[in-house]
């Protein structure tokens, strides 16, 4: 059974968290990681998200520690479900790490969005097949879910109404502020660093600004990328979907928490992920 099949067979509302997991983990593995990781990037073009970002010093000092721990805290749920021993540990781990900030409801409820919406939208434009409606729902269900086990209020009861929210909040509170580039170019760089070796990174910024949109771009304060490759990025991207199409499925699932890093070259303790009190 191919595993879009298997998918289509699942409850949207009862099986959300296990359809999410099958997407990422099988039918989109590479796209919802990218998108995520470009996430990140809209949420730093907020200052009071980015500014409370810098000031941890994270970001500044250690930016491939806190990707790694974001990742891996968020795979524990999605990998064992949230009521599972190792997805609660990790969810009491996000939650002690957020109840040490003032963190006002709106920017969580943004950043929620975002986890929402990101992968939807990058599948439209460069995944090999289309979400089906009842995908784009486990999307929706799972997250609003963790919302609501992470204290966040207000949470739209409706995908469109959120989206909404999302199109509304960015065009609020996307503007520039030092903190927004601080911490998004010592990211932008450390996903650079991920293929490229550190004396070309320079030469790769101008792929990653081709990728955003002009609003994030600006806020982030971002020089634009030449027109030639903002053509050329989106392009590639769609050829590999095009190529993806005439490969076989997928023989074994790609697990975030089975991902060689070199922040924890001999494994991980969930409750020593993420940051601490100094």
């Amino acid at each position: 059974m191919r595993m879009r099949d298997k998918i289509a067979r699942l409850d949207p509302a009862t099986d959300a968290r296990e359809i999410v997991f099958l997407l990422g983990a099988w039918e989109f593995p590479w796209d919802i990681e990218k998108a995520l990781e470009f996430a990140l990037f809209r949420t730093y073009a907020v200052p009071s998200i980015s500014g409370l970002l810098a000031r941890t010093g994270e970001f500044e000092h250690r930016p491939a520690k806190r990707y790694d721990d974001t990742a891996l805290i968020l795979a524990e749920i999605l990998e064992h479900g949230a009521d599972s021993d190792r997805g609660a540990a990790a969810l009491a781990r996000m939650n002690a790490m957020h109840g040490r900030f003032r963190i006002a409801n709106e920017d969580m409820l943004y950043v929620l969005s975002t986890f929402v919406f990101e992968p939807i939208r990058w599948i439209a434009r460069f995944g090999w097949r289309d979400l089906t409606p009842a995908e784009t729902q486990a999307i929706f269900t799972f997250y609003r879910d963790m919302g609501v086990r992470m204290g966040i209020t207000d949470i739209p009861a409706d995908i469109t109404a959120y989206e909404r929210f999302n199109r509304d909040y960015e065009t609020r509170h996307f503007r520039p502020a030092y903190s927004n580039a601080l911490v998004g170019s010592r990211t932008r760089d450390l996903l650079l660093g991920f293929y490229l070796p550190k004396r070309l990174i320079p030469m790769g910024r101008p792929v990653v600004h081709a990728m955003l949109d002009d609003p994030l771009r600006k806020a982030m304060g971002f020089p634009p990328a030449p027109r030639w490759l903002r053509a050329a990025v989106p392009a590639g991207l769609r050829l590999r979907a095009r190529l993806l199409r005439l490969l076989p499925p997928r023989r074994k699932p790609y697990l975030q928490t089975g991902k060689r890093r070199a922040t924890y070259p001999d494994g991980y303790e969930i409750d020593r992920l993420g940051t601490f009190p100094r």
